[in-house]
């Protein structure tokens, strides 16, 4: 047996560190928190708002979509406005002009230059100057502000409602009309927009910056990127470089040569095991895993349709029932599911061919009943939504039952039980199949790599769970993050790359010595940067400098390990050739090199574009988001269930010939469509939008006027081109599976004579 001392070693100590620093600067943010007054006050005492007001603002946004219209401190959707920083420069316009007439008797735009001055530096003062009192719990409004919020809510207010003279504005936005039909909610949701942006103009006791981090920019009260970020900034490409060149180093000097590889097997060693009744169970999986894929394109056709026409489907008026945010909804909940139901499929392929090729008891009745507890949660969750954004469902139930308003994490909490409850139950059916093999003798180091993959999975989701309704939106971020970076990004990314050297390892194409060092030393480089990277989503989300710089810091490091995916690339590219049986998994081996290229491209490249703090900063809540989001999400973790789906579904039809015109089709438009989609609409428009952040303001760069600019009108429209092209590769996929799943008899189109026989 080989001595993996070392590697798990320096994997444990990953471990402790890191999450020793995810938990110490956890605390962090509960301890600098932007705090939610007790009272809202005039200088008489009078209370405007009050904590429980503020927080039934939250419960009112999270109801018609939260992050799935508009953002909030740069966080969720990218056609309506960032609502911080669109409010905080409609209030600061507000007190400018109030402030003008009060004045000098005329409005702000009419003053010479020294009058303006003179009010925007009155104006900094008034905004950046704290008058909340820790020991009261108070916040103290002068008059004149009060006057401009007044002014702001009332826009908001006619804009969450019918209003006529803003239907043009909703329709702009993407908004549905009457989005929120109840008065008094839309006055609470106006005080939540409040608060989010006095957060972000107000300077922290004892800092020269705001809650914030000075974000978004904002010219009028220099709103500007502080001191600290641009040396972070600075130092993460630095310790990017440098580990770019350590890890060259290392692979150069430290990697093992002296191992000769495997000859591959004359047959598959797969194929000769015979499925169990549990594996062939799986066929329904596959099968759910092509139709949510088909829905998802399809729901992210229409919302990127929405972009130039907010209210219609090419003159359909689709958004009384199917409105934007509820599209957008279900287009990234679509994707999280049949994503994370290609790889429960593939743990539970692994878990007999584990457990020597048989099934543990009833099994296969377990595979079932996950099954079904899996569409149950995704129509029941679908169907919540859809009453949510409707404003059909009691205001009390909507984040139980309904929307939680929170991207990623839409689901209303009790199908995020459901959810939770379905990931533990399959962390049972894999440890019956795994934890019998642990005890047999024999090299168990790679294996107990898949255990702990599939225990972490099992488990980190149950971090969601650790904020509530009414928990504030800067806590909520902690923990949201731990879902979507850590438990998606972090131990997904370490079962794929277990997962699949488990898979070439037991079809004899690699050792199992290197199978082993390679997973166990890709796990700790991912873990390294991934765990305490997590804080890189959390610069401006009310946290202080720690938090920034250890997310800066750590999350350079996430883009190491992604540079050398071009030799994984050529690792897995070259499998194919390694034995005549390889040619029927050649599809399967495709998708894998394209996970490695865009783990590189949309991960590493992408990714690092908007992590340092004074590119994020410009750029947070722009189409780069989405950009990197795109080709992450779905290039890495979207090829890769298609590949484990492909991959099953050739052992469960032992004679599948794939059908060549379907799979060229699928995989290269499919990439090919990702790719326009890319680099002829979302990079551009955020480039553009880049621009008008640095030189304007973020408010700028959301708003409605630069939006719907001729140029950026035009490429939203180009996208449908690659959109297009995407979704004939996504449906090209789906009927290759559908096809060998219902019609495992029809002789595939380019299949050779020799093919065709062994078919029939």
């Amino acid at each position: 047996m080989a001595n993996y001392r070392r590697l798990w070693l320096i994997l444990i100590a990953t471990l402790a560190v890191t999450f020793a620093l995810l938990g110490y600067f956890g605390t962090e943010v509960y301890r600098a928190a932007p705090p939610i007054p007790d009272r809202v006050v005039n200088a008489d005492g009078q209370t405007l708002m009050t904590e429980d007001s503020i927080l039934d603002g939250q419960t009112a946004w999270q109801s018609v979509g939260g992050m799935q219209l508009g953002s909030i401190w740069g966080h969720g959707a990218y056609q309506a406005p960032d609502w911080t920083a669109d409010w905080l420069h409609r209030e600061l316009l507000a007190w400018l002009n109030i402030a003008a007439m009060e004045t000098y008797g005329t409005r702000y735009s009419n003053l010479s230059g020294p009058e303006q001055n003179d009010l925007q530096y009155r104006l900094k003062t008034a905004y950046r100057t704290n008058t909340y009192d820790p020991e009261t719990g108070t916040l103290t409004l002068s008059d004149r502000r009060i006057q401009a919020i007044r002014e702001t809510a009332d826009y908001y207010s006619r804009l969450f409602s019918d209003a006529p003279e803003l239907r043009s504005t909703r329709e702009h936005y993407a908004m549905k009309e009457d989005t929120l039909p109840n008065v008094k909610r839309r006055e609470r949701l106006t005080e939540f927009f409040f608060w989010t942006a006095w957060a972000a103009s107000t300077d922290r006791p004892g800092s020269e910056a705001t809650y914030t981090n000075n974000w978004p920019h904002e010219p009028l009260i220099d709103n500007q990127p502080t001191a600290e970020n641009i040396v972070w900034s600075i130092v993460s490409i630095v310790l990017l470089i440098a580990g770019v060149g350590g890890l060259v180093w290392a692979w150069s000097f430290l990697r093992k040569h002296d191992e000769a590889e495997p000859s591959a097997p004359a047959s598959d060693p797969l194929s000769l095991v015979k499925l169990t009744a549990s594996q062939k169970a799986l066929g329904k999986y596959l099968f759910l895993v092509v139709a949510l894929l088909a829905f998802q394109v399809m729901m992210g056709g229409v919302t990127a349709h929405y972009t130039v026409e907010g209210q219609s489907f090419y003159g359909f008026d689709l958004s009384k029932w199917f409105p934007y945010s509820l599209v957008r909804t279900w287009h990234i909940q679509a994707a999280l599911f049949w994503i994370a139901t290609g790889f429960l499929a593939a743990g539970l392929f692994l878990a007999p061919i584990i457990n020597g090729g048989k099934d543990p008891k009833f099994q296969k009745l377990g595979v079932d009943i996950l099954f079904w507890a899996l569409v149950l949660v995704v129509v029941g969750s679908f169907i919540g939504n859809f009453l949510a954004i409707a404003q059909i469902m009691p205001p009390e139930l909507n984040f139980w039952l309904g929307h939680q308003g929170y991207e990623f994490v839409d689901l209303g909490r009790l199908w995020q039980i459901g959810k939770f409850t379905g990931i533990a139950f399959w962390l049972v059916l894999m440890l019956r199949g795994i934890v019998p093999a642990l005890k047999q003798p024999g090299d168990k180091n790679l294996l107990a790599l898949l255990t702990a993959s599939v225990v972490a999975i099992g488990l980190f989701y149950g971090a969601g769970f650790f904020y509530g309704e009414r928990t504030p939106i800067s806590i909520m971020e902690y923990w949201r993050w731990w879902i979507v970076h850590l438990w998606v990004e972090g131990f997904f990314e370490v079962f794929a790359t277990t997962a699949l050297a488990f898979i070439f390892c037991s079809m004899g194409l690699v050792s199992r010595t290197i199978a082993t060092s390679s997973s166990l030393a890709s796990a700790s480089l991912f873990m390294l940067g991934g765990v305490p990277g997590t804080f890189h989503h959390l610069y401006f989300a009310g946290t202080t400098t720690p938090v920034m710089a250890v997310g800066a810091t750590f999350s350079a490091l996430e883009v190491v390990p992604l540079v050398v995916l071009g030799y994984e690339a050529w690792e897995n590219w070259r499998l194919k050739s390694s034995a005549p049986w390889m040619e029927k998994v050649r599809w399967p081996l495709m998708f894998f090199v394209a996970v490695a290229f865009w783990n590189m491209l949309g991960a590493g490249v992408f990714g690092f574009m908007i992590n340092p703090p004074i590119a994020l900063y410009y750029i947070q809540g722009l189409n780069t988001t989405p950009t990197h989001a795109h080709a992450a999400l779905f290039g890495v973790y979207g090829f890769l269930a298609l590949g484990f789906t492909l991959l099953i579904l050739r052992y469960l039809r032992p004679n599948l010939v794939f059908n060549e015109r379907l799979m060229k089709t699928g995989f290269w438009w499919l990439n090919g469509g990702l790719v326009l989609m890319l680099f002829t609409s979302l990079l551009p428009i955020g480039i553009i939008q880049f621009v008008a952040s640095a030189g304007e303001g973020l408010w700028y760069a959301r708003s409605e006027a630069f939006l719907q600019g001729d140029l950026l009108q035009t490429l939203r429209w180009v996208r449908t081109f690659g959109d297009v092209v995407f979704i004939v590769g996504a449906l090209a996929v789906g009927w290759q599976v559908v096809s060998a799943l219902f019609f495992p008899n029809r002789v595939p189109v380019g299949a050779t004579p020799a093919e065709a026989v062994s078919e029939a």
